[in-house]
């Protein structure tokens, strides 16, 4: 029987596998040699030891099986981790441009960050090129051209009497004419005057000598405001600065202080409520209503702080819906509407008979409008993929707009052999990119034509978009997902601009309106009161509404404030009031003229 090593050293199974190959080689030595004696107790011992061999074989192959099972959910687990590390920086740069950057998306990103797991980047060439552009020279503009709606006053400077003498002969010089020398600009700060209205009474002589008094007193101007000191001029300016310029009460009250008046805060905010809700809110009304009769309505919504709103805590988020008409050819309407939340009943009760286009964002509180056909903004999905691309690629990437006069070139979508050298949210960017540089090239045409080149042009970019959006899978909670996503879950109302040739491709003019708020809410920080705040929204209104129709802001609520004591109760007066009515344009198109146009003057409206 050949001696056999026993597995009891420390090496365990190293040394029964090295035994098992030893006792191998000595029955090979034995056959080889004759002194094989084939003993079942030999072949009985060979035997346990090839089963020993197969068991510790088994043994090591479950214990790989489990070391590549614990490397591969280890690895899984790097990854997830590197994607929430890029999708945490990306959104922590996100929350950076929007505190403390330039709102646009124009903005560049910060430099660095890391892709989201499955979107495979390239090692950034090191020559890089860059579409060329070119943009047009503007004329420059000259100086009374610039100033040619300026009134001019021309101040001569005389001789004196010694220059009058002429120095050889002491004889007097005669004046031949004049010599421009030079022209400037004088700005006369504002001057406040305390006007008393005398009221001029009259007696009959004749009927006096009889006994009896025959008196007429003069018709004297409607107040403003009862038992107040405001005036149309004051209230506009307390208005127009508050508004248009977004300046708080408390600058005002400074301001005026130094112009000699001491006038407190809660008076001009008095002011301001009251002339809101008594002339301005009619006008607000009959806007409204004008404005549920037409074809397009764009609409958008921003957030506000209320401090004393009832039920509510005074850190708690209100909004400031806005409405605006669509390019129908009509006069523009801009109209915003306060309401202590965003649910979709506050735009289902304000649209209430609205039957037409309504473009927004993919908000879905907006389904809850009747009768309506959404259309969904292309440039918040266009958005969404340009934040899906890491912040050191995103510089590289122009985001085409519609109005600008730069000339660029025409976006190239890229063939199958180009896609790899992408990443899939620059893909879905340049489909966007040539959308908008589509729609530049059709935005002047008549809504007919414009229409039908859409149809001829953009329908096939939305195809090949639609098709390569269903062949990416893109990594769970990153950037890119959110973008597929929306895209996707709002296919048909993307598209639904193409129904209308005067409809827009984005949301873009609500937007405008709704950064107008927006920069003065930075100002004034927050409303004190439900009423200050419904009495914003009808101002701001009013104000954007005039600023549309090309109105001289503060000679339009100069004139509304003149007229409306008188007319507030008549519909023909609020008719010749509205924002584009021939008196409204021929009085509010030009430089402000409170000194001839006053409450003692002004002529009634010709209705």
């Amino acid at each position: 029987m050949l001696p056999v090593r026993q597995n009891d050293g420390p090496d365990g199974p190293a040394d029964l596998s090295a035994s098992f190959v030893s006792c191998i080689m000595v029955y090979i030595r034995n056959w080889e040699e004759g002194l094989w004696m084939g003993s079942n107790e030999q072949i009985r011992l060979l035997q346990a030891m090839i089963e020993q061999q197969k068991a510790y074989i088994q043994m090591q192959e479950a214990r790989m099986a489990e070391k590549d099972a614990t490397i591969a959910d280890l690895r899984k687990l790097v990854d997830e981790l590197q994607s929430l590390k890029a999708n945490l920086e990306e959104t922590l740069k996100e929350f950076r441009r929007q505190f403390f950057g330039i709102s646009s998306e124009k903005t560049s990103a910060s430099k660095s960050t890391a892709p989201s797991s499955g979107e495979a980047l390239e090692e950034e060439p090191k020559r890089i090129e860059v579409k060329s552009h070119t943009r047009e020279r503007k004329t420059k503009s000259r100086r009374k051209d610039i100033y040619a709606d300026l009134p001019v006053k021309e101040v001569v400077i005389p001789l004196t009497d010694e220059q009058k003498i002429c120095e050889y002969c002491n004889a007097e010089m005669s004046v031949i004419g004049y010599t421009e020398v030079r022209e400037e600009l004088r700005i006369t700060p504002a001057v406040v005057e305390r006007i008393k209205y005398l009221q001029e009474v009259a007696i009959c002589p004749e009927c006096r000598k009889d006994g009896d008094g025959t008196f007429v007193k003069s018709t004297v101007p409607m107040a403003l405001m009862a038992h107040s000191p405001a005036s149309p001029s004051a209230v506009a300016y307390v208005m127009y600065h508050k508004t248009f310029i977004g300046t708080p009460y408390y600058r005002q009250e400074a301001a005026m202080f130094q112009m000699g008046l001491k006038l407190p805060r809660e008076t001009m905010a008095n002011w301001y409520i009251y002339c809101a809700e008594e002339y301005f809110y009619p006008i607000y009304e009959r806007m409204h209503e004008l404005l549920l009769k037409r074809d397009i309505i764009h609409g958008d919504e921003t957030t506000c702080q209320v401090l004393r709103e009832k039920g509510k805590a005074a850190e708690s988020t209100s909004y400031m819906w806005i409405y605006l008409s669509g390019s129908d050819g009509l006069p523009p309407i801009v109209l915003y509407d306060y309401q202590p939340g965003r649910g979709g009943t506050y735009a289902k009760n304000f649209l209430e008979g609205f039957t037409g286009l309504l473009q927004c964002d993919g908000y879905q509180g907006y389904n809850k409008v009747a009768d309506v056909i959404l259309v969904c903004c292309l440039a918040h999905c266009r958005r969404k993929f340009y934040e899906a691309v890491p912040a050191e690629r995103r510089k590289k990437l122009k985001l085409l707009d519609i109005w600008s006069a730069e000339t660029i070139q025409e976006p190239v979508i890229p063939e199958e052999a180009e896609l790899p050298k992408m990443i899939p949210a620059e893909v879905g960017l340049s489909y966007c990119n040539k959308l908008f540089f589509i729609e530049r090239e059709l935005k002047d045409l008549p809504a007919d034509v414009r229409k039908e080149k859409r149809l001829e042009k953009e329908t096939p970019v939305w195809d090949n978009f639609w098709k390569w959006l269903e062949g990416i899978t893109p990594a769970g909670g990153s950037k890119l997902e959110k973008a597929v996503n929306y895209a996707r879950n709002h296919r048909e109302t993307l598209c639904n601009y193409l129904l209308d040739g005067r409809c827009e491709i984005s949301n873009n003019a609500a937007e405008r309106r709704a950064k107008s708020y927006a920069i003065g809410r930075k100002a004034f920080l927050f409303h004190t009161s439900e009423a200050g705040a419904g009495a914003s929204a009808v101002m701001y209104s009013i104000i954007e509404t005039a600023k549309s129709n090309n109105l001289n802001v503060f000679q339009y609520l100069y004139m509304v404030l003149l007229y409306m004591p008188d007319y507030k109760n008549e519909s023909a007066g609020i008719e010749m009031l509205l924002p584009w009515s021939d008196f409204i344009k021929e009085h509010c198109s030009g430089l402000i003229d409170v000194e001839n146009i006053t409450p003692e003057k002004h002529a009634p409206l010709p209705i």
